[in-house]
């Protein structure tokens, strides 16, 4: 876990300064009485992943790829609002952060390699389905072999 105030390990290319995190806090929505009224706890965090110095320009294009549904302006945006206290959230956020940041900087997976089945495999599939026919053919009261 990242703590606020330091930066942010992504992959062993990518790690974003915290200079270019941006947070705000606002006051959380739902249950918890009259702290829920008082504290900001909520917290939005946006790191601009298109202007940021920090992402490799062959990453940074990947990045906008695979996230260009999240993107408002090329900025992405984390909000935490799961726990009470805003150290806690601004650390959620930290690490759902680094969490999308490392799911989208993967390479792509490999293509598949199309296989055959095997022959073993194929008479195998047949001569089960021949024992099921001879099963259901067998129901009727007629076995006549």
């Amino acid at each position: 876990m990242t703590t606020p105030g330091s930066d942010l390990p992504v992959t062993r290319r990518l790690v974003v300064p915290d200079a270019e995190l941006t947070e705000r806090f606002s006051r959380s929505s739902g249950p918890g009485g009259q702290g829920v009224n008082t504290t900001s706890s909520r917290v939005e965090l946006s790191f601009d992943v298109a202007r940021s110095p920090a992402v490799p320009e062959d990453l940074r294009s990947r990045l906008l790829a695979r996230l260009d549904r999240r993107l408002v302006d090329g900025v992405l945006t984390i909000v935490a609002s799961e726990h009470r206290e805003q150290l806690r959230n601004r650390e959620a956020a930290r690490a759902r952060l680094v969490a999308v940041l490392r799911e989208a900087s993967a390479p792509p997976p490999r293509k598949r390699r199309p296989t055959k089945p095997t022959r073993g495999s194929q008479e195998r599939r047949l001569a089960a389905k021949k024992r099921r026919g001879d099963v259901k053919r067998g129901r009727g009261g007629r076995y006549d072999e």
